[in-house]
């Protein structure tokens, strides 16, 4: 038996940044994963991979089709799909190695098998081990939801996991879900060749990101060739012959070589020994905790996607550092209302804080500035100019409640924004402050400008 200061149960973003983070405050920290390597699903299967091969989907597009608009002259381009994956694989090997030499760095003993929550204080492993720990903080993630009549084997109809291995570009793909997950991963595949389809229950893409941007948003992704059939609730997606077929409800069905079900994912929280100590979990499945991340189980802590709200890594890795700084010094904070979300597609679309929608069911008056990427001479040069910045902010404080963005470099801009309303400032401080040209951020400034309607390059 092996006896510790806090036990992290979960070695992603969230688990293994709170067990840095419980190190550096001094405290002996054990991380266990189940996983061959420490990561989670964002760096093995899911974020950095994805991004991976979004990048090489992008050079392969630009070269076959818009480097000569450019004075650049190739040969006939051809699609190296192996070695791409190669390449994704490396990406991943590296920062998993980098994960790896950090939780070394900081003297945490990892576990790479499984763990449930045993008697009050310990943590029992698959490999036999038994952990003591003073605090135990769950962080075990999500998995890819399923949905009735969908029958995945994982090779023709797949989750986002397997959708990152295909072995050949599917000649046409159908994608249900119009998350982030199914346009990014819908992306990718349309840039290699792929007939996409995308199947969404609601009435338009994006559910919870600003309208008004998401609806733009399509507009360009079906210029891309991307085809989105809304409104649709799928019933069945099964193997047939060599290719699948998609029934929906109403609707003739639809053959094709490969489907991703991409509908959201679920929580991670059966089987961990939870409902034994008596830590509550809602009827989805989240984690109920409280203010400061504890459960219901004394000493028992959950952070991250486990616990609901936005399936974000970084919003996970401020959970993380927070409720070890909670636990060891009695202070820790989160903004949730700063925490930016990223659609990596192309062009990118990022956003914070308040949607116009939720702005109005709560009643608050708010004044909108908004500035097209085409008005912007950075843009203009690398021939980036769809999209605008979008600047809500209150109508009597100007104080900024939310930002949206859709256009290049989108999730690098979000950033001045995010910091922005982390310390409260409004339009017009935004508005103020100079801005490198020729940048693209500077649409970020006029869009403040716009607030007060004093743009002044468009």
């Amino acid at each position: 038996m092996s006896q510790f200061d806090l036990v992290v149960l979960g070695g992603g973003p969230g688990g293994y940044v709170a067990a840095i983070r419980g190190a550096q405050l001094g405290l002996s920290v054990a991380c266990v994963d189940e996983n061959p390597v420490f990561g989670g699903t964002c760096l093995r299967v899911g974020c950095i991979p994805s991004k991976a091969l979004l990048e090489s989907s992008e050079k392969f597009e630009a070269a076959s089709k818009h480097l000569k608009a450019h004075g650049v002259t190739v040969g006939p381009v051809s699609l190296d799909l192996a070695t791409m994956m190669k390449r994704k694989e490396g990406v991943v090997k590296a920062l998993t190695g980098g994960i790896a030499a950090l939780l070394k760095k900081n003297k945490i003993t990892g576990f790479n098998t499984r763990g449930r929550l045993g008697s009050k204080g310990t943590v029992v492993l698959d490999s036999g081990e038994t952990l003591t720990a003073k605090h135990i903080i769950v962080a075990t993630g999500t998995r890819s939801a399923d949905l009735p009549g969908v029958e995945i084997d994982g090779k023709n109809i797949v989750t986002s996991t397997e959708a990152l291995e295909f072995k050949t570009v599917p000649k046409h793909l159908v994608v249900i879900g119009a998350g982030f997950i199914g346009l990014e991963m819908g992306s990718v595949w349309s840039r290699l060749g792929s007939k996409v389809t995308v199947l969404e229950y609601l009435d338009r893409i994006l559910p919870g990101m600003d309208q008004e941007t998401a609806l733009a948003a399509q507009k360009i992704f079906k210029k891309q060739g991307l085809d989105f059939q809304l409104g649709r609730r799928v019933t069945a997606a099964r193997k047939k012959g060599r290719g699948c077929v998609v029934e929906s409800e109403g609707h003739d069905p639809i053959t094709c070589d490969a489907v991703l079900l991409a509908v959201g994912r679920v929580p991670v929280s059966k089987d961990l020994g939870l409902e034994e100590l008596g830590v509550q979990i809602d009827k989805r499945g989240f984690i109920i905790v409280d203010e400061n991340y504890g459960t219901a189980a004394t000493g028992v802590f959950a952070i991250g996607d486990v616990i609901g709200g936005p399936q974000l890594a970084h919003k996970a890795e401020e959970e993380g550092v927070a409720c070890v700084e909670r636990i060891v010094t009695g202070y820790g904070h989160v903004n949730y209302g700063a925490i930016p979300g990223v659609v990596y597609t192309n062009p990118e679309i990022a956003s914070v804080g308040s949607t116009q929608e939720q702005l109005d069911e709560a009643g608050i008056a708010y004044n909108v500035g908004k500035f097209p990427f085409r008005g912007n001479g950075r843009a203009r040069a690398i021939n980036s100019v769809e999209g605008y910045v979008k600047i809500l902010a209150d109508k009597t404080t100007d104080r900024i409640l939310g930002v949206h963005i859709l256009g290049a470099h989108a999730g690098d801009l979000i950033a001045e924004a995010v910091a922005a309303m982390e310390f409260g400032a409004t339009a017009e401080d935004l508005a103020r402050t100079s801005h490198s040209h020729p940048t693209l951020a500077e649409a970020v400034k006029e869009a403040a400008l716009a607030v007060d309607g004093r743009a002044l390059h468009f």
